[in-house]
């Protein structure tokens, strides 16, 4: 039988044990019904598109569904506000 690995961030595994959890099932069980749905909606030209996308995106980014806990918030890379005048 042949195999898929998949492999995911902390941050992204997180919130798929938690719904597989919330379901009382594992998480192989929501990775392979996502991968049901996906293939049931391949013919999508927005679906196609998505599944490019993603590609380039992952190696950098988290999806929109992962923790945070990585990722940029708006914030940082800002320089710090200076030090309020005291009048």
């Amino acid at each position: 039988m042949p195999v898929i690995k998949l492999s995911l961030d902390d941050e992204e595994y997180g919130p798929v044990s938690r719904l597989a959890e919330s379901l009382h099932l594992s998480p192989e069980d929501v990775a392979y019904a996502a991968l049901n749905q996906l293939m049931l909606r391949a013919a999508d030209p927005e679906v196609l598109a998505d599944i490019k996308h993603s590609h380039d995106w992952r190696r950098a980014n988290l999806p929109r569904w992962g923790d945070s806990a990585r990722s940029v918030h708006a914030y940082e890379g800002k320089a710090d506000d200076p030090p309020a005048r005291k009048i």
